[in-house]
């Protein structure tokens, strides 16, 4: 179950460990997911090996928890793995932006994913196609007659779709086979089920099954998030006047992410860094979902667009809304694998696949408004730099005690904060 309530007063200003405890405390964390938690390896090298090939080692990354979420009304602590400081600030401080209105409102679609067979060669396409949606019910059977706990529990090829595309090839036809995942996200279910039915297709269209693989664009599994903002809430200074301000800029700036692709392509990186970072902290295969989230901006919006949209309500209220694919799953692949990944699904505490998909999307929600505010007020750099200074003082080749001297002083200084700056700034540290 999610926590009773993510809003951690100074939580930052305990050490690792006390935060580790914390959390533990609050979700009910295990002993074996704490000290998975707590190992900097916490993968073995046993278990690395048996998930890809070639296996020489591990790689580390931080993992940090997002206070303040409340989603369809219940309270999360998210956990985000990534190297990049300030996004989980970024987000967990918009998240209590949002809280008058009752946070984020999450409808997720039922988890559908396609897979699609190629078919070559066809005779006659229009009858082929047809040949293929009268057989759709024998189909469907075909697919649904694998042993699986996933059809067993109610999920399995649902319906038949089909498309005639122009290729440079020459024509094609497309069958999509649309089932249900369940919990799960489903790659290797509709893979098998695309290579299952590919002989019959083949009978039926007369032609030849070429490709039979599933799509990243997993139109069918969309989750959409809705949260509204007050004009106190998303001000700087707590006042209507100045909260108007930050919501015109804020709205500049999406026009800009709507209407050019290169800026969306930055703005749409802002909205998966939280994505992809909660989406690796589960163990999700993030590729997929940057992929399709990536697609779906360019499908959706007939060009390469903003993930999200912002605009103002009747109140003068900000608003803001993301829909896009979002193929997750809570059992089965390396969710099931890393203990770390174990862990911070214990951490959100859900319950289902379709819960899970709201929960990551309503983090690039508001991780996406945190960089839009920032841009429109006081520039990126401000607040970024002020937590990556000590990532610079470490890359200068500052030790122990160091880091946190070279940090402090690297923001008494105004202009530009440059790694060369941070370097003139330990060596005057050593020379005294």
């Amino acid at each position: 179950m999610p926590v009773e309530n993510s809003r951690l007063s100074g939580f930052f200003r305990h050490s690792v460990a006390e935060r580790r405890q914390i959390v533990a405390e609050m979700t009910g964390l295990s002993d074996q997911q704490i000290a998975a938690l707590q190992a900097s390896g916490a993968l073995s090298e046993e278990a690395a090996d048996r998930m890809i090939e070639n296996v020489i080692g591990t790689m580390s990354l931080p993992v940090g928890v997002a206070t303040n979420f409340v989603i369809d009304g219940k309270h999360y602590l998210i956990p985000f793995c990534l190297e990049e400081s300030s996004v989980v600030a970024a987000a967990s401080n918009m998240a209590k932006r949002c809280l008058k209105n009752g946070g984020f409102h999450t409808n997720s679609d039922a988890p559908m994913m396609i897979a699609q067979l190629q078919v070559l060669d066809c005779s006659d396409w229009k009858k082929a196609e047809q040949d293929v949606l009268s057989n759709a019910d024998e189909l469907m059977a075909l697919c649904n007659s694998l042993p699986s706990t996933m059809i067993r529990l109610g999920g399995g090829c649902k319906r038949i779709e089909t498309r005639l595309i122009d290729s440079l090839s020459g024509p094609m036809l497309i069958a999509h086979i649309v089932v249900d995942c369940r919990d799960a996200m489903g790659a290797n279910a509709v893979n098998t089920m695309a290579e299952l039915i590919a002989p019959r297709i083949e009978e039926i269209t007369g032609g030849r099954v070429h490709l039979r693989i599933l799509s990243n664009l997993a139109a069918h599994r969309l989750a959409r998030v809705r949260a509204v903002f007050t004009p106190e809430e998303i001000s700087e200074d707590g006042t209507h006047e100045n909260g108007v301000s930050v919501i015109e800029g804020i709205l500049e700036a999406q026009h800009f992410a709507m209407a050019d692709p290169f800026r969306a392509a930055t703005h749409n990186k802002g909205v998966m860094n939280a994505i992809s970072s909660v989406a690796v902290a589960c163990g999700q295969d993030w590729r997929a979902i940057e992929a399709g989230c990536h697609a779906w901006a360019a499908h959706s919006n007939e060009h390469y667009g903003s993930m999200t949209m912002w605009g103002k309500d009747e109140q003068g209220n900000l608003v803001g809304s993301i829909e896009t694919p979002m193929a997750v799953g809570t059992v089965g692949g390396a969710s099931k694998v890393h203990p770390v990944a174990q862990a911070n699904l214990a951490i959100l505490g859900v319950e289902s696949a379709q819960e899970l998909a709201g929960i990551i999307a309503a983090a690039g929600l508001s991780q996406n408004l945190g960089a839009l505010r920032a841009l429109s007020t006081k520039g990126i750099q401000a607040g970024h730099m002020k937590l990556h200074a000590r990532n610079m003082a470490v890359s200068a080749g500052a030790i122990g005690e160091e880091i946190e001297i070279v940090a402090a002083r690297l923001q008494q200084v105004s202009g530009p904060k440059t790694q060369t700056l941070v370097g003139e700034l330990l060596e005057q540290l050593r020379s005294e």
